[in-house]
């Protein structure tokens, strides 16, 4: 589903897939909204784990690929239903005529998201972990980025601006 919009910041994700990874079906875990821009920001788990991982992941039970997905100038936002962790959503873009907005939808059961967006898509904080056998991901993440790895070895609380506001 990568098709209709342009991953910005992507590299660490073509590294380590060699492409683009499908963004069809994933795992939301939070979402984050700021009027500055205004944002959304996804925190998902991508449905694949990549099958050669970089030298900071190796030797370790990592299981899960996490990223932020940012999306800039958002309007029209609805979320009619919103029971996080969803375990499996369905991502969907839509292209629309204008300036290079994008429709995006998230659904399933626990969440029922759509807005409108630039088509460009940030990608950052992007994290390996082993899911709990309960669903969550509140084991130690390996980030990728070594800001993020001195920061972090866990998710940080949804107060942690910084984490959740930029990429």
């Amino acid at each position: 589903m990568t098709d209709n919009i342009v991953l910005v910041n992507s590299d660490d994700l073509l590294n380590l897939y060699g492409e683009a990874p499908p963004l069809g079906q994933l795992r939301l875990r939070s979402l984050n909204m700021d009027w500055r821009g205004p944002t959304v920001t996804l925190r998902v788990d991508l449905s694949s784990f990549p099958a050669v991982v970089p030298q900071e992941w190796q030797g370790e039970e990592l299981d899960t690929v996490q990223c932020h997905l940012q999306f800039l100038a958002v309007e029209d936002f609805s979320l009619a239903e919103w029971e996080p962790p969803v375990a499996s959503a369905s991502f969907r873009v839509q292209p629309l005529k204008e300036n290079r907005r994008i429709r995006v939808r998230v659904t399933g059961a626990g969440v029922a998201l759509e807005f409108t967006s630039n088509s460009a898509v940030q990608v950052g904080h992007v994290s390996a972990f082993k899911i709990s056998p309960d669903g969550t991901d509140r084991e130690r993440h390996i980030f990728l980025k070594k800001l993020d790895r001195l920061r972090y070895e866990f998710i940080p609380g949804t107060e942690e601006k910084t984490f959740y506001g930029r990429i």
